[in-house]
């Protein structure tokens, strides 16, 4: 599914878009879950910056 996401963003309008993948430490467990966004090229270090 990830490569069909990909292969749609390399298309006409998606040249301009990003995909982040975080990796987020649960709390409770210590264990890490991975969040992804696909957001738009300049806003990819604003969106890193957060937490």
């Amino acid at each position: 599914m990830a490569k069909k996401v990909v292969a749609t963003l390399k298309k006409g309008d998606g040249k301009h878009y990003a995909k982040v993948i975080r990796a987020i430490k649960s709390e409770k467990t210590g264990a890490y879950t991975f969040r992804e966004e696909i957001v738009p090229a300049e806003m990819v270090k604003e969106t890193l910056a957060k937490k």
